[in-house]
């Protein structure tokens, strides 16, 4: 998503916007049909009119002061589409975090007033991930604060919804990447390989769990990013990795220095359902394009949230990977980066010019 600042301020922008149903136009202007008496947004996917049969307004107020009312098909007197949409999936959002157990997907449509396959697909499309795999982060984060606070394992299993040991001792290790016991001793005996490399941005530290990568972090020292690394998992068995390591870090230099090959590596991605609802969204954003926290907040379905996207930001571990330098001001100005601002007006000037 790019500013659109200069864009849809004459006629023919206007009309070009209109014949092609342009969602980037809608909240720019509107457009009137004289012989239907309606008033629509430029996406609008009515029957195209006639030329001579059209008028452009700036807005809703502008075309209704002329006579003309909302169109009930893409109704331009209330939010957009996208905005209504996400509103609807936040509201799943929080049936699935108060739930004791995970709604079916019929419930959680039932609820909203949609089909179970047409909410499946707009919950997907929000944020970027199934009900069931939202869910499922959600129940990952509430075991790992339970087993922090609990007495014992079997008490955080059920402080966290589970009915029986058995179905959380089946999908414990891939959710929290370790056994339960290593989770509650803070990750103690898990080993994480690391390497360093050398690239445009500096360096370059590579770690991986045996899920995959978990953390890429950029500096100036490799001795400062190992410090990083020691810091991020303290109760780790932190090794160098081997020959095959280092060609993870290769194809790592190789993306931060041409992001068009793309990132083909595992993922282990640690965070809040909420951090990770965030990063999912932040991996869709294109290569070249750049989006404000206010954009990633109405795109999760939480638009106040913007200063705790600008905090998932800041939780990012994993440089690059998940694009937290894509996410910039309102305004389009470059802000805060984990890693330097500097870092982060490189890689976008790099990947503007591909």
């Amino acid at each position: 998503m790019t500013t659109t600042a200069g864009k849809f301020i004459n006629e023919k922008d206007r009309w070009d916007a209109m014949v092609n149903h342009s969602a980037e136009a809608d909240g720019h202007f509107y457009y009137s049909v004289k012989t239907t008496g309606v008033y629509c947004r430029p996406s609008c996917a009515a029957r195209l009119a006639l030329r001579e049969n059209v008028a452009f307004h700036l807005t809703c107020d502008d075309a209704e002061g002329a006579g003309f009312r909302p169109c009930r098909r893409c109704k331009p007197d209330q939010p957009p589409l996208v905005e209504r949409q996400a509103t609807v999936i936040a509201k799943a959002c929080r049936l699935i975090e108060q739930s004791e157990e995970a709604p079916t997907l019929e419930t959680l449509a039932g609820a909203v007033s949609m089909s179970a396959y047409h909410f499946h697909r707009i919950f997907k499309r929000v944020t970027g991930v199934t009900p069931k795999a939202y869910a499922n982060a959600h129940r990952a984060d509430k075991i790992r604060r339970e087993l922090s606070q609990s007495s014992s394992v079997t008490d955080a299993i059920y402080g966290a919804g589970f009915n029986s040991n058995g179905p959380f001792y089946a999908t414990s290790s891939k959710t929290l990447g370790m056994t339960p016991s290593k989770y509650r001793s803070g990750g103690s005996g898990e080993i994480i390989n690391f390497a360093v490399g050398e690239c445009g941005l500096g360096s370059v530290l590579v770690a991986a769990s045996k899920t995959g990568i978990c953390a890429i972090l950029l500096g100036d020292s490799p001795d400062m990013l190992a410090q990083d690394l020691q810091d991020r998992f303290p109760n780790a068995m932190l090794e160098g990795g081997d020959n095959s390591f280092e060609e993870w870090v290769a194809k790592v230099v190789g993306f931060v220095e041409a992001p068009q090959l793309g990132l083909d590596l595992p993922l282990d991605i640690r965070g809040t359902a909420f951090q990770q609802r965030v990063w999912q969204a932040l991996r869709a954003i294109p290569i070249g394009s750049t989006v404000s926290y206010a954009e990633v907040a109405r795109a999760i379905g939480s638009p106040k949230a913007a200063r705790a996207i600008a905090k998932a930001c800041a939780a990012n571990a994993i440089a690059i990977a998940i694009p937290c330098h894509r996410v910039v001001r309102n305004d389009g100005a470059i802000s805060g980066y984990r890693w330097g601002v500097e870092r982060k007006r490189q890689l976008l000037e790099q990947e503007a010019s591909l």
